[in-house]
């Protein structure tokens, strides 16, 4: 896995990109309680997102699923090459990012790699 990505309790990624930029997707525990993803709704660039709130969400053969932000901030950009293949997310996860954030201010409570495997084990 990436050095410096950080995590949300609800499962999702983030990684620093540059000054105030950042890539965001989920993680593969996410994707393995999901299932195979089969779709995508993609957010719309240019939209604010607020940490904690859905930016996306994801339809696997087990049921549709939202994507919350981990980060507050303006979707500069989105992985099109998701809309066509979803399951790219499956395949790697950390590779597949979700949105490309700028402007952004991450919140307390981030977990860093090592946190979120202890917190995996506790859920």
């Amino acid at each position: 896995m990436n050095n410096g990505m950080m995590f949300t309790k609800t499962h999702e990624w983030v990684r620093k990109e540059g000054e105030g930029v950042v890539l965001a997707g989920l993680s593969a525990h996410a994707v393995t309680e999901m299932g195979d993803l089969v779709f995508i709704n993609l957010p719309q660039v240019g939209t604010k997102v607020t940490a904690g709130e859905t930016m996306a969400d994801v339809e696997s053969v087990k049921a549709v699923s939202d994507v919350y932000s981990p980060v507050s901030g303006v979707v500069a950009e989105v992985n099109e090459s998701l809309a066509d293949a979803p399951e790219k997310i499956n395949e790697a996860p950390y590779a597949s990012w979700i949105a490309k954030i700028e402007s952004v201010e991450i919140p307390e409570g981030l977990m860093t790699e090592e946190e979120y495997e202890e917190y995996l084990k506790d859920i």
